[in-house]
């Protein structure tokens, strides 16, 4: 196990490995296992146009001798910040292929969060696009590396700068070091961290998970029988691929391990949703509730023919039963509900459950080795139907934070629990998601956290106090508020608020969309802020201003 990653006890890992929970291949092996049974069937497809697996794994293993060429060596750290695409899988793989480890950024990150990833990481290489929506990105990675000298690669998708290294050269290019065959790079061994995701970061920026092939391959195995998935399936993927829901719960590596098509959408509207549902016959999308929302308000049901989905997954946040009732309705298909944690615990509603279920659920878990427990402030265990948080451990729950043994000992309990943070209750085996005792934001599936905004809120020289709080929102499912107490002869709007904060380079969805200006905050006998009292009042006034705008 790579230093400062946290191991299953051997006793533990004896048992996953007998019961099969951990099987004998890294995540290329698994994905190679499906080529071979029809290499010549589409296995991706964007917008640029399609792969079959064998074009997809010989790319893959081509970009993998090449970036071990460049010096990638097994176990290096590799901050991942790819879009949506073809490459984003080739590159994927060809990093499983030579054991160095991905680091999963998503493209809203901005350089405060990527310097954070590459410092705590040890990351040697930065991967990311060349230019989005007006954001130049080999910018942003030249800032990152001026200051972590332990950056040694910058490695553009498109056009590089002058001192970066193009991902797929268009040309040779003579400057860079020859290839190394791959002959000199062994597979890496089902027991070696395979890539790190990103926790919501309750306290500040996220902190880094560790996965290894085999427990990841858990999961992504475990999730992919429960959502059906197999040869047939041809899977829709819209949200970003660096999330663990879009990678691998069940998503892109379920569907490649299944032998089935997946299906990368260039963006998440129905105009284009809809379009590539018909045209790619799709199966199975996986989507989130803003996106669930917005969908099912469209006026274009009649104009494509939908009928291929069987399936319609949502994850990120739970969605609330009328709005299942009409994914079944409106699509024609069986909802799923899936809610989970990257560091581990997959829950999800079964095809074949109940109405009752699937309408009201939060899933149960995909395997019979993951262990739940329901515990009061106390740690006693709660008896089914009362609400408490929810503990986990098994075969792809995650023993530890990577190089974080203070978060560890407050995460993890002393028998190997983790503590998810999230209140639930439990009847005849499923989950009921209640809400979250962390105090993160959940906009639509992305976490916000609520002390990160405020750090930086502080440094504004008109803010004296400022909190940060979730308000209720019927697309997103709450939204961030920002609440502030001005110095003396200050004024502050939300645009300059927003401008303020834009230059702090955090990412667009961490911005706070309300701002409320108080006298002075609701403060205990402690000395602590009383976020609740904060949150209970704007959720009366935001109802009152609803109420007004009705009349």
């Amino acid at each position: 196990m790579l230093e400062g990653c946290v191991d299953w006890p051997e006793d533990s890992a004896r048992r996953y490995r007998n019961a099969g929970c951990w099987g004998t291949l890294s995540i290329f092996e698994a994905v190679s296992a499906a080529a071979r049974s029809n290499p010549g069937k589409a296995a991706v497809v964007d917008a640029t146009g399609r792969r079959s697996y064998r074009d997809l794994l010989s790319n893959a293993e081509r970009l993998a001798a090449r970036l071990h060429g460049l010096g990638l060596r097994p176990l290096d750290r590799v901050v991942f910040q790819l879009a949506n695409s073809i490459k984003f899988i080739e590159a994927f793989l060809a990093l499983m292929r030579i054991g160095a480890i991905p680091v999963m950024a998503l493209p809203a990150h901005r350089r405060t969060e990527i310097e954070h990833f590459v410092r705590s990481s040890g990351a040697v290489a930065l991967m990311t696009p060349e230019e989005a929506k007006g954001f130049d990105y080999r910018v942003m990675a030249r800032e990152v590396a001026s200051r972590c000298p332990v950056l040694r690669h910058l490695i553009i998708d498109g056009e590089p700068f002058r001192d970066q290294i193009e991902l797929s050269p268009r040309r040779d290019r003579p400057e860079e070091p020859a290839q190394l065959s791959l002959e000199e790079c062994p597979l890496p061994r089902p027991e070696e961290v395979a890539l790190m995701l990103l926790s919501g970061g309750t306290t500040g920026l996220s902190k880094l998970i560790p996965r290894t092939h085999a427990d990841y391959l858990c999961g992504v195995e475990q999730s992919g029988k429960a959502a059906g998935l197999d040869a047939d399936t041809v899977f829709l993927g819209v949200l970003p691929a660096g999330h663990n829901y879009t990678l691998g719960a069940p998503g892109i590596l379920g569907t490649l391990v299944a032998g089935g098509v997946v299906i990368l959408s260039p963006a998440t509207t129905a105009d284009v949703v809809f379009p590539l549902i018909e045209r790619e016959r799709v199966t199975v999308v996986s989507s989130a509730g803003p996106l669930v929302s917005r969908w099912l308000g469209s006026d274009l049901f009649d104009r494509h023919d939908l009928s291929s989905l069987k399936v319609f997954m949502s994850g990120g946040a739970r969605l609330a039963p009328e709005l299942r009732r009409r994914v079944e309705q409106q699509f024609q298909c069986t909802y799923q509900e899936s809610f989970g944690t990257a560091e581990g615990l997959l829950c999800m509603s079964r095809l074949a459950d109940a109405e009752a279920l699937r309408m009201n659920s939060s899933g149960r878990p995909v395997s019979e080795y993951d262990e739940i427990r329901i515990v009061n402030p106390s740690d006693q265990d709660l008896p089914d139907g009362s609400a408490g948080e929810l503990l986990v451990r098994g075969p792809y729950t995650i023993q530890g934070y990577y190089n974080a043994p203070e978060i560890n000992a407050k995460a993890f309990t002393t028998d190997g629990f983790y503590r998810t943070g999230d209140v639930v209750s439990r009847r005849d085996g499923y989950l009921y998601v209640e809400g979250r005792i962390k105090d993160l934001i959940n906009r639509g599936g992305e976490m916000i956290s609520c002390a990160e905004v405020e750090n930086h809120l502080l440094t504004h020289p008109a803010i004296e106090t400022a909190c940060v709080v979730a308000i209720p929102d019927d697309v997103f499912i709450e939204k961030a508020c920002a609440v502030v107490v001005l110095r003396r002869g200050y004024t502050l709007t939300l645009a300059e608020m927003s401008a303020f904060l834009k230059d702090k380079e955090i990412a667009r969805f961490k911005m706070p969309e309300r701002l409320e200006l108080v006298k002075e905050m609701p403060i205990s006998p402690a000395g602590k802020i009383l976020r609740r009292n904060l949150r209970e009042a704007l959720a009366d006034h935001l109802a009152s201003e609803r109420l007004h705008d009705r009349q």
